[in-house]
């Protein structure tokens, strides 16, 4: 130690002196208090912007539910001069908030449902009110004892009755509303009775409240830019008759066409085509409940007070019956289990046939419901759809000559040698195939005869129709007018779908594709084959869904 401090001493020695700090973890400055409140204060403003951009965007794309929007709005500001102006809530009394109630409950989109509802609330209001005063009086006849007793068991008897028939459906269809408004009101004025002394006088108030205000939803309703359930539901029928075709088009093109062959455009442009029938088969919930608001309805447009709205939701279920089986069409598209493509060869041109024939008899019903014209070529349609199938009957009864091996080997050699001297040199031979191959293609042309069959049931609903409404038989010189009247009648979704299909479907590269690929089947065809029956027109159609 004494060494290690003499080194020291003759050594120089550096010192320094350093403060003592305490380290004290930060705290959270303003600063990034600040930094999150923006972050914040952004967050919530783009959220709202999204909102209101997707509340444009509802309103540009249906602006009759803006125009509902202000016709509420009217309703209300009239209604509530009621209470404002001193001479008219004299006149009602403090039971003008009644009036308000009953525009803001009953007041709906369409004229149909308005009415029905203001029906329903005035029938309830009245029948209640009545039979609570009826009750009132013989329970206070009754004495103070016996008053009680009898409102209660009264109000248990009926308010149980009442639900109990809100479970019956034709009760429930038409006048569950009116069943709730008759519970609501019988139990409010008996009960309320006990204590108040003038009894009619709050019936009475309740009563002329409510008449003021469903009259006004009514007239508001029919007189500033109506919208007719029973038109929605006509639209809505013949729009979904030609997504039906164009389904059906579009599903068998897919099956018999080579997919390399097509663009990304149009494989969105038929993946559309095949999903239109979906629309279909969820549209009968809007189907039942504007048929039903389609009877409150008066007489507009060419729709009478009686029209037949029962049978659109007849013919909606046969389309829902055929839609069905595109649905399972579709399903054999996108099985794994497919069938080659020289079994599909077979018999592709004759399915094509059928496809068309079975679209053309879709759209001439679309026609006719469109302009409620009876058509004059539909039973020939019809005809030659049935003689397609036929024919594709025939085809595959003779499949099973593709499959079945001979019997011997030298017989078979024997066979071929002959087919091949007598047939001409552009017929080929054909091939044996197994079984398992030809499975898929007899589904997929049993639930295309099961689909024409299924048609036949939505000619016989549509025929119905056009005689219950009386329509009149088409004629050519205004049917474009009619058709342009119509057109402007469209749902606004449905109207998009509408503009898609024509595109999809009358594209100018379509046309010249096909004008082109019937000269390729024309050379390509022998005269014994099922396409040398086609004319050039569906020859055109055959190469257009082919994509040659």
């Amino acid at each position: 130690m004494a060494s290690d401090q003499k080194e020291v001493s003759n050594g120089l020695e550096w010192r320094r002196k350093v403060a003592a700090e305490i380290l004290v973890p930060e705290t959270k400055t303003s600063s990034s208090i600040l930094i999150s409140l923006k972050a914040f204060i952004v967050g919530f403003a783009s959220k709202v912007w999204k909102f209101l951009h997707k509340a444009w965007d509802v309103g540009v794309d249906d602006p009759r539910k803006v125009i509902h929007c202000l016709k509420v709005g009217m309703a209300l500001t009239v209604v509530s001069l009621f209470y404002y102006m001193r001479p008219l809530y004299d006149g009602v009394g403090g039971a003008a908030m009644w009036a308000i109630m009953t525009v803001v409950v009953v007041f709906e989109n369409t004229v149909g449902a308005t009415i029905s509802k203001s029906l329903n609330r005035m029938s309830g209001t009245f029948l209640a009110g009545f039979l609570a005063v009826g009750v009132q009086w013989v329970a206070r006849q009754s004495g103070n004892r016996f008053e009680p007793i009898i409102n209660g068991a009264a109000v248990f008897l009926l308010a149980s009755l009442a639900t109990f028939s809100r479970f019956i459906p034709s009760v429930k269809a038409r006048f569950d509303y009116g069943a709730m408004i008759f519970i609501l009101t019988f139990s409010l004025v008996s009960i309320s009775g006990y204590r108040v002394v003038e009894v009619f006088a709050l019936a009475q108030e309740r009563i002329v409240t409510i008449i003021i205000g469903t009259i006004l939803c009514i007239i508001i309703s029919m007189l500033v830019c109506p919208i007719w359930a029973g038109q929605d539901l006509h639209t809505l029928i013949f729009l979904n008759i030609e997504k039906l075709a164009d389904s059906l088009e579009g599903c068998i093109a897919e099956y018999f066409k080579d997919g390399d062959d097509l663009d990304d455009g149009d494989k969105e442009c038929h993946k559309k085509l095949q999903g239109y029938y979906k629309c279909v088969l969820s549209s009968k919930a809007t189907e039942d409940s504007l048929a039903n608001f389609a009877r409150w309805e008066p007489a507009h447009g060419r729709f009478n007070f009686w029209h037949p709205w029962k049978q659109y939701i007849k013919i909606g279920a046969s389309m829902r019956s055929c839609a069905y089986c595109i649905d399972a069409l579709n399903g054999c598209i996108n099985s794994e289990n497919q069938a080659s493509e020289n079994v599909k060869k077979h018999i592709s041109i004759i399915c094509l046939k059928v496809s068309s024939n079975s679209s053309g008899v879709i759209r001439e019903l679309a026609l006719t419901m469109k302009t409620m014209k009876k058509s004059s070529n539909i039973h020939f349609l019809v005809g030659d759809m049935n003689k397609a199938v036929q024919e594709l009957q025939v085809n595959l009864k003779a499949l099973p000559k593709l499959f079945n091996p001979p019997s011997r080997p030298e017989a078979a050699e024997t066979r071929e040698n002959k087919t091949t001297e007598q047939q001409p040199a552009s017929k080929t031979v054909v091939s044996t195939m197994p079984i398992m191959d030809i499975i898929p293609l007899v589904t997929f042309t049993s639930l295309l005869i099961e689909i024409v069959t299924r048609i036949n049931g939505i000619v016989d609903a549509v025929e119905e129709l056009a005689d219950l409404a009386e329509f009149k038989p088409a004629s050519n010189d205004k049917c474009g007018k009619d058709d342009d009247q119509l057109n402007n009648n469209f749902l606004p979704d449905q109207q998009k779908d509408k503009d898609i299909m024509k595109k999809g479907i009358m594209s100018t590269r379509g046309k010249k594709r096909a004008r082109r690929g019937s000269a390729v089947l024309r050379q390509s065809i022998s005269p014994g084959s099922p396409a040398a029956q086609l004319d050039d027109s569906e020859q055109q159609d055959v190469a257009q869904l082919l994509g040659i």
